[in-house]
């Protein structure tokens, strides 16, 4: 068989369902396999970047290996952004490129590029195979590489020879999962102990996931409310009374409030590696004069930018339960908050951004799940839309591509299709990745694309404003017609001018297509965004 049908056959063995990319020469070995294995669908993006986002997104919302493919050269590319931004997510994404046969390595083939060197400073482990009878085992190395520890992307080189050549048909290496990493108990005993001796806040960033039940439990326990970072938006739903809101970039004052005007306020810091959106720009209060447990399967993360009294290196769901049975032991019974009901309240009818996002959350199913991109309409988000249900959000402020949300809606619409998917997104993150709703389309993914299309790229403009007290009249464009581009596609599509609009029973109907829809809501709104914060960290630069 050829050594490339090996590399299929693991995929499937290990429960791959998708792979996301372009076909192109160096990879259609590869492809050409795909027509006999009914397991794998190929998502063929319109761009190699998308597919990066896509796959990503994909590991996110199921756990396990996300894959893509690209080809050799600008392939490899344009792969290289998702891998960077799998690696800032900790996520296991398999990134597999075609490369030249290798008697031409180094004699300016067509598509020649060094991706190996390229790839390595932003993914676990990088190689180029050069011999078709280890093709099957470095794929199996990435992948456990992938899959071990901290989680993260791998990378693959596959010269096109390499994968056509014959190969001895051997049994396939076992396909590995994720073994949890498990916390010091000498350490959660220390942690429980002294938790118990001070008043505290439950702060939660998006390494507690999947632990979601385990962090409320233990806020139960401890009878302490909880905040959430800006990437963790959405993980603990309104309805929860502990939950506060948002601390950090675009956040809540009242959050902001709890922790930074109550030092004595001990911190239990949840999967968050206290960056500069979830910290309020580093913000000194957040770690001074108080007791702070960190939790974290990365164990980098402790004192990189606060002192760490007790850390706790393990997966957020092992270590809260064992930090919970040892809470217990000293005493503490749980009281449950139960849920209170979350009202959504009338919106005024000014045309306004955040009024906008408020009425489309009466016209869509609560259990609905939002990929935001990134720009000035993130920050309105963050702040102001509601949180309904439990992991509602896909919010991306560490790596923070423009176009994230429109890959990662695909992704997270293949992995669960049984939940609605709603992306938001800007015009100027439409122009880099809006053909992929082509690709909705084409997989009949009934995702809703909404697009606040304001002519500019809004976060730079009133980012400049506020920093420089002047904006480029080239951050602005020519108003397009997104509606319309998407009509001329075949999606349907409703363009809202007005507020009244979006009283129109079509909205909702939007949804209920068998495949995309587009929302383009043509808005210029002058009024400052929530992102003063960020701002102030960028002007505080060169004084």
């Amino acid at each position: 068989m050829k050594a490339v049908r090996g590399v299929v056959d693991y995929l499937v063995s290990g429960g791959v369902s998708y792979i996301f990319g372009i076909p192109a020469g160096s990879v259609n070995a590869f492809f050409d396999e795909l027509y006999d294995v009914p397991e794998i669908e190929p998502v063929v993006a319109k761009h190699e970047g998308a597919a990066g986002y896509m796959a990503a997104a994909y590991a996110r919302a199921t756990g396990h290996l996300g894959v893509c493919i690209g080809s050799s050269g600008p392939g490899s590319t344009n792969l290289l952004t998702g891998a960077a931004n799998a690696a800032r997510e900790h996520l296991p994404v398999l990134f597999l490129t075609g490369h030249v046969p290798v008697d031409t390595i180094g004699r300016n083939a067509s598509q020649e590029f060094d991706s190996v060197a390229v790839y390595k400073p932003f993914v676990k482990y990088s190689v180029m195979v050069r011999r078709p009878e280890d093709l099957v085992d470095e794929v199996a190395k990435a992948v456990t590489i992938a899959l071990s520890g901290v989680p993260g992307p791998v990378h693959v080189a596959m010269p096109i020879d390499v994968q056509l050549s014959e190969a001895e048909e051997l049994p396939l290496p076992a396909f590995p999962r994720r073994e949890k990493v498990l916390p010091d108990p000498e350490a959660v005993r220390e942690a429980a102990v002294r938790l118990t001796q001070t008043p505290g806040v439950v702060f939660v960033g998006q390494g507690a996931r999947r632990a979601i039940p385990e962090v409320i439990e233990t806020a139960e326990l401890l009878g302490w409310p909880i905040v959430v970072t800006p990437q963790a938006k959405g993980l603990i739903p309104e309805s929860y009374p502990g939950y506060i809101g948002v601390y950090g970039f675009a956040g809540h004052e009242k959050a902001a409030e709890w922790v930074n005007d109550h030092p004595e306020r001990a911190l239990l810091i949840v999967g968050s590696s206290l960056g500069e959106t979830a910290t309020s720009n580093y913000s000194k209060p957040l770690g001074e004069r108080r007791l702070i447990v960190q939790i974290d399967f990365d164990k980098t993360v402790f004192g990189r930018t606060y002192r760490c009294d007790v850390p706790l290196c393990g997966d957020a769901d092992v270590t809260l339960q064992w930090l919970n049975r040892e809470l217990r032991g000293l005493g503490l019974s749980r009281h449950a908050r139960g849920t209170q009901l979350v009202a959504l309240e009338s919106v005024p009818a000014e045309f306004k951004t955040q009024n906008v996002f408020l009425a489309l959350q009466r016209y869509l199913p609560q259990n609905t799940r939002y990929t935001v991109d990134i720009g000035e309409h993130m920050s309105y988000v963050i702040h102001y839309m509601r949180v309904l249900d439990y992991d509602s959000y896909e919010i991306n402020v560490h790596f923070g591509p423009m176009g994230i949300a429109i890959g990662s809606a695909i992704g997270y619409a293949l992995a669960d299709p049984t939940r609605p998917v709603v992306c938001i997104t800007g015009d100027g993150c439409f122009f880099m990745h809006g053909m992929e709703v082509l690709t909705a389309k084409e997989y009949r993914l009934p995702i809703l694309f909404i697009v606040i299309n304001n002519g500019r790229l809004g976060m730079v403009h009133h980012g400049h404003l506020l920093q420089y007290h002047r904006a480029h009249p080239r951050f602005q464009q020519d108003p397009v017609n997104i509606a319309g581009i998407a009509a001329h596609l075949g999606v349907p599509a409703l363009r809202v001018e007005r507020f009244d609009d979006l009283a129109d029973a079509r909205v909702e109907n939007l949804l209920q297509a068998d495949g995309p829809a587009v929302l383009d809501v043509a808005l210029v709104d002058n009024q400052v965004p929530p992102m003063g914060d960020r701002v102030k960290f960028l002007s505080s630069f060169g004084h």
